[in-house]
């Protein structure tokens, strides 16, 4: 096959279109996020597969650390970079030159981004007449409820959902199944916002384009916990990812086992993990979850 010049974002908007059809729209959304930052770094929407070479890749990592990047979301943009031009090499448009040898497309440990028991209990206490951060504050506790369920699981969950007194759903990150007993603290949340939609369970999707109103959501709820969190004068940057770290801390100080914290979070990628697992039954994931409620509770 002749290796003639093919558009990076053409070629990139192919990827995207074949990923959204078999649902993989994070992924769809990463690769395009990359492709315009590079043709961004090169100041040229028109760039080529084929510039994707090895000086092309050096100089655009140091122009990334430039803007004062960390090296996670360095590598952020490189590894979905790279991912565009190992399906390109596949695909015959370019030959595999490995461009992206020299430059870190790894990840590395981040701070821990837990908080206490006692400062989820603040959270909880905190009173304010703004709707938007009452309302992000709901979200923060629905997830930690929940044993720090996502906010994009969150947001398409109905009624349907709940079957025999238990929340049931599916992953969309790795498509396990979560069954989490129903406790009255979510209900609460629920009931709050029941007059908001007619279609979804909590206040986040209400129109005809979830992904979107999803998306938008979360930036906004995240920008509100911030706020929460800069008037109580907490030190850890509140997000709604917080939520979910700070179950499984919690949980392990009252010494709920790491298999079962795995469990409960619905981890599945480590084969070791997985053979922990295997032994478990969900009541004891729901005993560990009445723990952590426990230790919040007035």
């Amino acid at each position: 096959m002749s290796k003639k010049s093919i558009s990076l974002l053409c070629y990139t908007a192919r990827l995207v279109e074949n990923l959204q059809r078999v649902g993989r729209e994070r992924t769809a959304e990463t690769y395009l996020l990359a492709a315009r930052s590079f043709c961004g770094f090169m100041g040229n929407l028109d760039v080529s597969v084929q510039q994707v070479d090895f000086q092309a890749v050096m100089e655009y990592e140091l122009h990334l650390r430039s803007r004062g990047l960390v090296s996670n979301t360095t590598s952020f943009y490189l590894r979905n970079l790279r991912a565009i031009y190992n399906r390109a090499a596949d695909e015959g448009i370019v030959v595999q030159s490995n461009p992206f040898r020299r430059v870190y497309t790894g990840t590395s440990k981040t701070t821990k981004r837990a908080i206490s028991a006692d400062v989820v209990r603040r959270i909880l206490m905190f009173k304010t007449e703004n709707q938007s951060l009452r309302k992000a504050i709901d979200l923060f506790m629905f997830s930690f409820y929940t044993r720090g369920m996502a906010f994009v699981d969150m947001a398409y969950l109905t009624s349907k959902n709940l079957r025999n007194g238990n929340l049931v759903y599916r992953r969309r990150k790795t498509g396990e199944i979560i069954t989490v007993r129903w406790e009255e603290c979510m209900q609460k949340i629920v009931d709050r916002y029941s007059s908001e939609s007619t279609t979804y369970m909590l206040p986040i999707i209400k129109g005809n384009n979830p992904r979107r109103e999803y998306l938008s959501a979360a930036h906004a709820v995240n920008r509100n916990l911030k706020r929460v969190g800069a008037e109580l004068g907490i030190q850890t940057p509140l997000t709604l990812y917080v939520a979910r770290h700070s179950w499984a801390s919690i949980a392990l100080l009252q010494q709920v086992s790491i298999s079962t914290i795995s469990r409960a979070l619905g981890h599945n990628s480590e084969s070791t993990t997985r053979i922990y697992l295997a032994s478990l039954d969900n009541s004891a994931v729901d005993c560990a979850n009445r723990l952590v409620l426990d230790a919040i509770s007035f």
